[in-house]
């Protein structure tokens, strides 16, 4: 977990990648929809480049501009972020309901994103679960 946290793990690289999930690709839009400072937010897509998490792609040769665009890696993040979301709307709730809910699109339903078990399809809880070190 320690080495998760240190590639994304503070408030400015977690609203980098909830914009990507939202569509962004491109230093200006990041910067509007996050407020991040300009030093702020390169340091952070350099990290998130570096890390493996976006890939840095030129969209215009006689600007020199780039896109930042999730990879494998960085789109199987997807899950972390909506389990996240889904914990501030039950627990920091304005009484309003939701900012936003996702659909799925294939079959068109709301989600309510819960966590299960792969063997038993139990919703899983702390207090349900054990570990076991990998051995080296």
């Amino acid at each position: 977990m320690e080495r998760t946290l240190d590639i994304i793990g503070d408030a400015w690289t977690f609203r980098i990648l909830r914009e990507a999930f939202f569509g962004a690709r491109r230093f200006d839009a990041f910067k509007q929809h996050t407020g991040a400072a300009p030093n702020i937010l390169t340091d952070r897509l350099k990290k998130l480049v570096r890390n493996g998490i976006f890939d840095r792609v030129q969209y215009s040769a006689h600007a020199n501009r780039f896109e930042y665009r999730l990879t494998e890696k960085g789109r199987d993040l997807y899950p972390m972020i909506v389990l996240m979301m889904r914990w501030g709307d039950t627990w920091l709730d304005d009484g309003k309901g939701p900012p936003l809910t996702l659909i799925h699109t294939p079959c068109g339903h709301r989600l309510d994103p819960v966590l299960r078990c792969d063997g038993c399809g139990a919703a899983i809880r702390a207090q349900d679960m054990t570990w076991e070190a990998r051995e080296d």
